[in-house]
């Protein structure tokens, strides 16, 4: 169940305003199940306010890694890593986050011929398994595709330019 991705947020501000509070609901309700980091981001007064220069919101993506560190004798002990960098939406900073361990990713784009265009929306949510599932929409005109990460957690930098 989505609560605040495009078909959730395209209605009036009530039903927006509505469907925000039943996500923050979610998330207090799930709180001592939920990914320290990741529900630390969810619930925020900065991640999802667009004024804020660290929202993803509108930012585009520079770059995508996905890595399978390996470990043991043979190399066979191996586990997925996903890292991403964000130019920001005020073009001031990067974002960069990443996936420790990853369970499983989708990475759809159905117009990708100019690029991925906008972050648009984003939730965090719990996986049937228990895990963390963060769902991302990109968007230019319309709607250019949506990933699907399944993980242990997430991590979250934001890098203002004048310091890197």
């Amino acid at each position: 169940m989505a609560y605040i991705l495009a078909a959730e947020r395209d209605g009036s501000p009530a039903e927006m305003l509505a469907n925000f509070r039943r996500y923050r609901e979610y998330l207090a309700q799930v709180a001592p199940r939920f990914p320290a980091s990741a529900h630390a981001l969810a619930t925020s007064d900065w991640f999802y306010n667009f004024q804020d220069h660290r929202c993803p919101h509108d930012a585009w993506l520079e770059s995508l890694t996905i890595t399978e560190p390996a470990a043991g004798l043979r190399g066979e002990e191996r586990q997925l890593t996903i890292a991403m960098r964000l130019l920001g939406a005020y073009q001031d900073g990067h974002i960069e986050i990443r996936y420790p361990t990853v369970v499983s990713y989708r990475l759809d784009t159905w117009d990708g011929m100019k690029g991925h265009r906008d972050w648009r929306y984003d939730e965090f949510r719990l996986s049937d398994q228990g895990h963390l599932l963060h769902e991302i929409e990109w968007a230019g005109s319309g709607s250019t595709g949506r990933w699907l990460i399944e993980a242990s957690d997430v991590e979250y930098s934001w890098k203002p330019l004048q310091a890197e």
